[in-house]
C-alpha cells in the first residue's frame, strides 16, 4: 500500500482538498442517487432507532479536466441533526461535502471505524476496472455537538494513488 493510499484510509482530513494536490486537479461531486427512507433497524454507529429518517447519498469525486472518476462514497445522513442551511445547500448543490463543511464553518469530528479491502463488484464500472479488482475503503462516522450526524463510506482501487508525491 503506498503512503497516499494509507492517508486515505487513516486520516481525518478533508479527502478532496487531499486529492487535489495529489492529482494537481479540481474535483467535483457526481450525484448518482440521493433518496429519503425510515429506518426499520436500529443503526448502532449513527445511535439510531428504527422509524428514524436517514437520507442515503451515492457519490463520486471526479476529476474536473481528466473526468476520471476517483472515490466512489456512500453516505447515511441524519436529517434532523444537521444544521438547515447545510442540510438544503447538500441536497441542492454538487459540491464535495468537506467543502460544505467547511462553507458552513460546521465544527465536526470524525472517527474511523473500519477499512478494507474487497472486490469491486458492481461499483467496478464507476471505475472502469473488472468486478474481481480490489477496492480500498474507509467507514466514517461525523460528529458534530456531540452527535453522529453521518456515516460515510470511501472507496477507490486499489490500483490507484500508487505514484509517490
Amino acid at each position: 500500500m503506498s503512503m497516499f493510499q494509507r492517508m486515505i484510509l487513516i486520516t481525518d482530513g478533508t479527502l478532496t482538498e487531499m486529492l487535489e494536490v495529489y492529482l494537481a486537479e479540481k474535483i467535483h461531486l457526481v450525484k448518482l442517487s440521493e433518496q429519503t427512507f425510515t429506518l426499520t433497524e436500529t443503526n448502532a454507529p449513527l445511535d439510531l432507532t428504527a422509524g428514524t429518517e436517514v437520507i442515503e447519498r451515492k457519490i463520486l469525486l471526479q476529476g474536473k479536466i481528466s473526468r476520471n472518476n476517483w472515490i466512489y462514497a456512500q453516505s447515511l445522513l441524519v436529517p434532523s441533526r444537521l444544521d438547515p442551511h447545510f442540510r438544503e445547500r447538500l441536497l441542492q448543490s454538487r459540491e464535495p461535502m468537506g467543502r460544505l463543511w467547511l462553507e458552513h464553518k460546521l465544527e465536526t469530528f470524525k472517527e474511523i471505524i473500519d477499512t478494507a479491502r474487497e472486490p469491486a463488484l458492481d461499483i467496478a464500472t464507476h471505475f472502469k476496472i473488472r468486478p474481481e479488482d480490489r477496492l480500498l475503503s474507509r467507514t466514517y462516522r461525523l460528529f458534530s455537538n456531540r452527535q453522529p450526524i453521518i456515516m460515510i463510506t470511501e472507496k477507490f482501487p486499489e490500483s490507484y494513488f500508487l505514484n509517490a508525491f
